[in-house]
């Protein structure tokens, strides 16, 4: 049961730091402007 406790919050984690990280790159990235590098 504590186990599964964990590991679930260990996945809330990893997820919502890779989400962070995902948009913060996307939003550094990607200004709208002639240097727009999202989208390839």
């Amino acid at each position: 049961m504590i186990q599964d406790i964990i590991t679930y919050t260990l996945v809330a984690f990893a997820v919502v730091f890779l989400v962070k990280k995902f948009f913060f790159t996307k939003k550094k990235r990607c200004g709208g402007g002639p240097d727009c590098k999202c989208g390839g």
